[in-house]
């Protein structure tokens, strides 16, 4: 797995991804995007790899779109289709092609994953943020929607799907149309995130939720994350309903097996990820 513009690691049964363009605030371009998708895909088809954590090397998480053009000119072949487009039509068939797959691949990656924003979280950052399970930011970390009031366009990467659905309408427009940012620690406090914790220690907390996961029930998290996602179209008949389908398949686990036996014997089960 090699990258250019993230990190790979593994740490006991924890995939890791880092962003790593610290001089643009690990802003966001094609190179950056298609090795996301590669990160997640690798993590879909290895066994061994039962959690996913995404950071960001430097000051900042990650400033969203790079905007600044290419340093090497574009060398691909002239596509006069391609030239009929105007620049915004260019810009969503990008956002087909190559941005929206990277929510697509977390929101149905069947493994837990883990955002620990070490720093600024701006624009389609926040989108990869709350595109993971469970997110951890540092007490000096911000989220801020910069897209409106400082761009004159629409959120984008999932976020005017997040935001409402995570704190409400009125917060959502707020910080969408007013561009405020907004401090990690009033994030958590308005559940946002999972957690805000002091810079020191933010690796660390965040490491070590995603090895706990890591060691969990594999297959459990996976339905856990499909019945959520699956709860916001969803009837209560139907939730129920795709409930007892979901259990039947855990039920039917080795998992579940040896985490009913653990807890007759009082002792603290040894998940293997089927």
């Amino acid at each position: 797995m090699n990258f250019e513009s993230t990190i790979f690691e593994v740490q006991d049964g924890c995939a890791v991804l880092k962003f790593n363009r610290p001089d643009s605030l690990n802003a966001l371009n094609f190179q950056v995007f298609a090795e996301m998708r590669r990160f997640f895909k690798h993590v879909a088809e290895t066994p061994e790899l039962r959690a996913a954590l995404i950071t960001g090397t430097g000051r900042g998480f990650c400033a969203g779109a790079d905007l600044k053009p290419p340093r090497n000119k574009d060398d691909r072949k002239p596509d006069p289709e391609r030239e009929k487009l105007t620049r915004g039509q260019r810009l969503a068939k990008n956002m087909e092609l190559f941005v929206n797959p990277v929510v697509q691949d977390m929101l149905r990656l069947e493994k837990p994953i883990v955002a620990a924003v070490n720093g600024v979280a701006a624009g389609a950052g926040v989108g990869i943020a709350l595109s993971a399970d469970i997110v951890i930011a540092a007490r000096s970390a911000t989220f801020v929607q910069v897209f409106g009031p400082q761009l004159g366009v629409v959120p984008d990467m999932g976020c005017t799907w997040h935001l409402p659905r995570l704190i409400g309408r009125a917060r959502s427009l707020g910080l969408m149309l007013l561009g405020e940012r907004l401090p990690a620690v009033q994030a958590a406090e308005m559940g946002l995130i999972w957690k805000c914790v002091d810079d020191a220690v933010l690796m660390d907390e965040a490491l070590d939720v995603a090895l706990r996961l890591a060691q969990g029930p594999t297959k459990a998290f996976g339905y856990i994350k499909k019945a959520v996602l699956a709860s916001d179209t969803n009837s209560v008949d139907e939730q129920l309903s795709l409930e007892a389908e979901y259990q039947s398949y855990c039920v039917d686990t080795e998992d579940n097996r040896e985490g009913v036996v653990a807890f007759i014997q009082k002792r603290a089960p040894c998940f293997k990820g089927h």
